[in-house]
């Protein structure tokens, strides 16, 4: 082979070579993963507050004791001046509206001796005191030359006698007010109000026991607690006291002759609350009501074997 034919031959194979297709990029984007956001969080949901519709012939001591309240906080959520006066239809707040305070107890009379106490103040001459010598003039006597003549020389003078400082006594220390019993903790210690029979058990119907006893006989606090009612404003009860012990726990003492406690008083498991009788009733006896959040419940189930 002629070298002018070689030199053809390898430029024919480079062509060919060249037309090669060029190798296929895949170009396209690749899928990404997905980044998963939170779902956003559901706005909390209010609950609604719940409310009572006034009934012909209701009070508010009434449902007050209905819901386990004291009257005087459903007249102060509901902006109600006179507890005496409500109209038939009239929606009553039955809970705590936010922001509410709860409502304070009345003030009682301060204990003696817990009065402001006594401030401390330096006495006039104490024994760290300077004093700067300052000349005087006084009467010529031979006592006064005397005294001058020792100064002078540096004599002992007659000193006076020193003055006992009386230090003020420290003030008694200020007692806080006791707390009533049973207020911050969700059990009761319970008792019966009376010693007396079963007149009638407990039911739906009467939302407690009927207890018999003497007129004039001692109707003490089932527990201890706060009162929360007396008087004579809830129609079938006679003269009434409530007792609040917690947020869950009232008690209701009914049909009594006489009240010896006053409303916002706190009293003592077994302390005397009225005095038995037959106000509202057809006979002597005590109707006594437990209530746990405004539910009547039977008394024989929490209290202790009579």
């Amino acid at each position: 082979m002629s070298r002018v034919a070689l030199v053809a031959l390898m430029l024919l194979v480079a062509a060919c070579a060249a037309r090669r297709p060029a190798p296929v990029v895949d170009r396209t984007p690749q899928d990404r993963q997905p980044v998963e956001t939170p779902a956003p969080e559901p706005p909390p949901v209010e609950k609604p507050t719940p409310t009572h519709v006034v009934k012909r012939g209701e009070t508010l001591v009434g449902i007050a004791l209905q819901y386990g309240l004291d009257y005087r906080e459903l007249a102060a959520w509901n902006n109600i001046t006179n507890p005496n006066v409500l109209a038939v239809g009239q929606v009553l707040v039955v809970a705590a509206p936010a922001g509410a305070k709860p409502l304070a107890a009345n003030v009682t009379t301060p204990l003696m001796g817990a009065g402001p106490p006594i401030e401390a103040r330096p006495l006039a001459n104490t024994p760290n005191t300077k004093v700067e010598p300052r000349g005087q003039k006084v009467p010529y006597t031979d006592r006064a030359m005397a005294q001058l003549n020792a100064g002078e020389t540096g004599a002992a003078l007659p000193t006076t006698p020193e003055t006992t400082q009386i230090q003020p006594a420290e003030p008694p220390p200020v007692r806080e007010p006791e707390k009533p019993a049973g207020t911050d903790r969700e059990e009761v210690d319970w008792m019966w109000p009376v010693k007396g029979k079963v007149l009638a058990p407990f039911s739906e119907a009467s939302k407690g026991v009927d207890l018999s006893g003497r007129k004039g006989g001692a109707v003490v606090a089932a527990a201890s607690g706060r009162v929360v009612y007396a008087g004579s404003g809830l129609r079938g009860y006679g003269k009434l006291v409530i007792i609040k012990h917690n947020n869950t726990w009232l008690s209701a003492y009914a049909h009594n002759d006489n009240i010896v406690v006053k409303e916002q008083q706190d009293v003592r498991k077994g302390q005397k609350i009225a005095e038995m009788g037959q106000t509202d009733a057809d006979q002597v006896k005590l109707h006594f009501e437990v209530r746990r959040e405004g539910k009547p419940v039977d008394p024989a189930k929490i209290l202790p074997a009579m």
